[in-house]
């Protein structure tokens, strides 16, 4: 009876495991980064050409440490098994916010394409609100009944938001127009500083590499099955989202775009009409909710597992031991609709890069201990021959991260700083715990 319950517990194979880093890369991110993008003109396409170089090197990171710690918990796993519980606490309290911020953003974005069919939540910001939360709550339902639900949700999800997202993909090649990448730099800043501003909006849409590695204890051979799988989600993923930025743009003129609450929409109503509009929002729809779900099931996992080691209150371990912490899935759930209800006033696009600027520094902390993490294992075991590449890449993805980071805004940077440091008393309360058993 104890190996059938194991095997049962193995629920994610390569296509939902695929489908998971997949999913949660092409959220929100894609469908609504055009508008974010189109006050930087023909340079954002470096930031995008950027961050897919960066984002494979950084996969590359994950891939050879899944491998090497195929268990529970990915980033947050990395670092404290190699420097311990402060670092461990600080990738899962980061990682956590950035979840927080990303879940609202997205949520947004899933509501601005719902007012192409139903303007009144464009006009209207507290039935926009209403909308966003029924959203969030209702994946927060479906992910409290168990991990394989949510991830045969995911697969659906996925494969379905795939094909508007191919179809403009294919039109670039039709429609691309040089001359509309001009101005190249309307901002009028340094050319590398424009690269990095859009590089850190651009950094946001390829979070989620990592997706696989976190629910590892209930992916099936995980040392096989994540690698693949991250490396697949990249690739495809880095492919999807230049081409159709590249038939967004062309398409769409500049001062429209930067005003758009549905630019994909937009895009395929001027390529094939109204028709092709509506399919793209209803496939940016869906693509919005299946990367909130498996946002959502990432913000159960990553508190469960710290609260399992005691960094976290034991509230947010799963208490069944059956992989779902259901108070972290709420609590999470909770914080999720307090931000989008205290900052829609802001604006749907206003509101949307402000949250993945927070969710972009949130997860800066975890992407750095997971290559300090990579860099401790390489020299540990240090071989010319064979660690060379390693190393090489692993610096890469180093200096893409530290480099993409520093675009972000200052009113970003500072809300991110101060959510990260409010960690703190929570580890110092739990640390201190954790020595009073000890010395009982």
């Amino acid at each position: 009876m104890p190996q059938q319950n194991k095997n049962k517990k193995k629920s994610i194979g390569l296509m939902i495991c695929t489908a998971l880093v997949i999913g949660n890369m092409i959220g929100s991110g894609i469908f609504l980064l055009p508008a974010s993008l189109a006050k930087y003109g023909g340079v954002s396409i470096f930031g995008w050409l950027a961050s897919a170089v960066g984002a494979i090197m950084t996969a590359l990171v994950f891939v050879r440490l899944s491998r090497k710690f195929p268990r529970q918990g990915g980033p947050y796993r990395y670092a404290y098994d190699n420097f311990g519980s402060l670092a461990g606490f600080s990738v899962a309290w980061s990682y956590w916010i950035s979840i927080w911020c990303g879940n609202a953003a997205i949520a947004v974005a899933a509501v601005s394409y719902l007012g192409v069919f139903f303007p009144t939540l464009n006009a209207q910001p507290i039935y926009a609100v209403v909308v966003a939360f029924i959203l969030i709550w209702s994946l927060t339902l479906l992910n409290m009944r168990g991990v394989r639900e949510a991830g045969v949700f995911q697969l659906m999800a996925t494969i379905l938001k795939m094909v508007p997202l191919i179809m403009i993909g294919i039109a670039a090649f039709f429609v691309f127009e040089p001359q509309a990448f001009e101005p190249f730099n309307p901002t009028n800043q340094p050319l590398h500083t424009s690269i990095a501003a859009t590089a850190a909006l651009t950094l946001w849409a390829f979070l989620g590499m990592e997706s696989a590695t976190i629910p590892a204890d209930n992916v099936k051979n995980p040392g096989f099955t994540i690698p693949r799988a991250t490396i697949i989600g990249v690739l495809v993923t880095a492919a999807v989202y230049i081409s159709s930025q590249l038939a967004v743009m062309s398409v769409v003129p500049n001062a429209q775009l930067q005003a758009s609450g549905a630019p994909f929409a937009d895009a395929a109503s001027m390529i094939w009409g109204s028709w092709a509009g509506d399919i793209v929002a209803i496939g940016a729809i869906i693509s919005c909710v299946g990367a909130l779900n498996g946002w959502i099931l990432l913000q159960g996992q990553v508190p469960m597992t710290a609260a399992r080691d005691k960094l976290f209150p034991k509230i947010l371990a799963d208490k069944n031991k059956d992989g779902v912490s259901k108070a972290a899935l709420i609590i999470s759930s909770f914080i999720v609709t307090l931000l989008v209800a205290a900052n829609y006033h802001d604006g749907l696009v206003s509101f949307f890069t402000f949250a993945i600027m927070v969710s972009t520094l949130g997860i800066f902390v975890p992407y750095v201990l997971s290559i300090a993490a990579e860099l401790k294992s390489i020299f540990s075991d240090w071989n010319i021959k064979k660690q060379l590449l390693n190393l090489t890449t692993t610096l890469f993805a180093l200096g893409y991260c530290c480099w993409a980071i520093s675009g972000i805004g200052s009113k970003s940077m500072l809300w991110g700083v101060v959510l990260i440091l409010s960690g703190l008393p929570i580890y110092l309360v739990m640390s201190r715990n954790i020595k009073q058993n000890i010395s009982q």
